[in-house]
Order: C-alpha cells, then structure tokens, then sequence
C-alpha cells in the first residue's frame, strides 16, 4: 500500500494547487487555492480559455468584480473533481481590514451560491490577523465557513479556535524555512519546526475540546507530511503527493485525539493585547506573516495586471 493510501486511513487529503487537472490523480477530499497557486495557473495555456472566457463575459465590470468571478471559476472546476469542499482566497490587501474581509467573503459566497454551489462546501481562507479573525467570527455566525491562513504560532490558533473558525491551516513548511535560514540546521522528522507547530496547536485543541479542524499545510517534504498522520487535515501540492503515491514505507499514526487529551498543556487566555504581545513576541510567526502577506498581495497586483491587459 503506497504512503498515500496509508496516510488516507489516519488523515483527510487535501490538494493544495490551482490546476485542477493536476489534481484528478489523487483523489483528494478537499482542496486548497491561493492567490499565487491562481496566477501561477492562469499562465499555463491550458487555463488561459477559462481566463479569457471570465474577462470576456464580465466586460463591463471592475477588475476586482472580474478576479472575484475568475477565482469563483477556478472553484467550480475543482468543486466537480472532489467530493468535499474548496478554499477560495480573500485578497491578501484587506488582511487588516476585517469589514472588508467580511464584505469579500460575503460577495464570494454569493457568486458561488448563485452559480449553485451550497456554503458548506466553501471554506474562505482569511489571513490569521487579529482582524482577520474577526472577520471570520462575524462570517462564521452567518453559517460561512472559513480558513484561516497564514498560521504560524500557538497564539493565531487559540484566537482562531475561541472565534470557532471552522478550520486553520498552519504552515508547516514555511516554519521551518525560518528555522533552517535563522539557524543554518538541517531538520527532519520529529525535530523539524514547522511539524512541532502543528503539533502542538493539535494537542492544544483536543485537549481542550475546540472543534475547529486543523489542516497542515506549506510542505517542504514528504517527511513533514508522514510526522503529521493523524491531523484532521493535510493539504499537499501535486508533487508530494505523486511521492506519497510511488512510495511504500510504513506509516504510522503520530496525532490522536486520545494522546492530546493526555497531555500535560495549560490553557492560555488571549484578548486582543495579549494577542498582539505573544505574536509580536515570536519573530518567527510575526516575519512569516507580514512576508506572507506581502507575497499574496504582490501575486494579488500581478493577477490585476493580467486581467487589465486582457480587457
């Protein structure tokens, strides 16, 4: 039995890429864009039909009225491959603006219901500012479920979890690109960083009963990946999960509910000044998010561009 299949028995699969033809191979329950998957797609040819079909029949609207229907598009074409449920991106610009988040994820969910998708198979991923998690408090009381992205610390979690989000994604790989940068050390396995993270906002969630979903995400490897068996969720790119699919080693479940609850782990109450404290405390978390950001709002200004030329 290939790794893959292993890991289906412990974890949710999810394929985190916005060519959805890359994805068909691997049966995933769910899937994952961003903005830079979406730009990095709509300049392969094969997408460039469907980028110019969106442009072409929403002509007399604004460009962001067009990437909103161009991202809703994207969504539909993976909604018909999987069984599950699709992440659509807010723009990484309103990362702290919670009223504009919430208006965007409201205006997404509206395209997608309009072209007869249900909400519940729609997550909108929101970046894990305090602003964005209160946006995704407010969405979520109106039965719109989000992702909140862009996770790199114990903090961003708890506040996500006391928002009862449906579910975050921490970034696996992204901590431990930090690390390996900040320290010049090579990591693997049970040492690395990034799998530590997710381990301990898993333990931390199910010690304490929050049922918001946690999703591993950002991978550098498959190493990271098989650490994490058992979390609800991993989301893996089309490369890794062909390695998964070739390879035949043991896996072994690492994260269970019963070990969390086990756990030695005290509670932490976080309002909005502890929040910021404890994040601005780790450099990690607080130098991962504010590049994240900026890295999304880049890709976010390229993909304007290319839709502004095609007008």
């Amino acid at each position: 039995m290939s790794q893959l299949d292993q890991l289906k028995q412990y974890t949710t699969i999810v394929a985190d890429t916005g060519d959805f033809q890359a994805m068909k191979a691997f049966a995933p329950q769910d899937a994952t864009t961003n903005p830079s998957l979406i730009l990095k797609a709509v300049q392969k040819d094969e997408y460039k039909p469907l980028l110019e079909n969106v442009v072409k029949a929403n002509a007399g609207k604004s460009t962001e009225q067009i990437i909103d229907r161009l991202l809703i598009a994207f969504g539909l074409e993976i909604l018909k491959l999987i069984p599950g449920r699709v992440s659509t991106e807010t723009d990484a610009r309103l990362s702290f603006d919670t009223e504009g988040t919430v208006a965007k994820g409201r205006e997404l969910i509206r395209l997608y219901e309009e072209a007869g998708i249900k909400r519940e198979r729609v997550l909108i991923k929101i970046a894990s500012t305090w602003e964005g998690i209160r946006a995704a408090e407010i969405l979520e009381k109106e039965g719109i479920h989000c992702n909140l992205t862009l996770l790199f610390s114990l903090p961003q979690a708890i506040a996500c979890a006391e928002a009862q989000v449906q579910l975050i994604s921490p970034f696996v790989g992204r901590i431990y690109d930090w690390y390996k940068k900040s320290t010049g050390q090579e990591y693997a396995g049970a040492d690395d960083p990034g799998v530590q993270s997710v381990k301990a906002v898993y333990n931390y969630y199910r010690k304490f009963g929050y049922a918001t979903e946690v999703m591993g995400a950002s991978f550098r490897n498959t190493s990271q990946i098989v650490e994490l068996a058992g979390c609800d969720l991993l989301t893996i790119s089309p490369e890794l999960l062909q390695k998964l699919a070739d390879a035949d080693a043991p896996v072994e479940r690492k994260l269970s509910r019963d070990a969390a609850q086990a756990a030695d782990i005290e509670r932490i109450s976080l309002d909005e000044k502890a929040f910021r404290l404890a994040l601005n405390a780790d450099a990690m978390a607080t130098e991962k998010l504010a590049e994240g950001i900026r890295l999304f709002a880049a890709d976010a200004v390229k993909l304007d561009k290319i839709v502004e030329a095609l007008r």
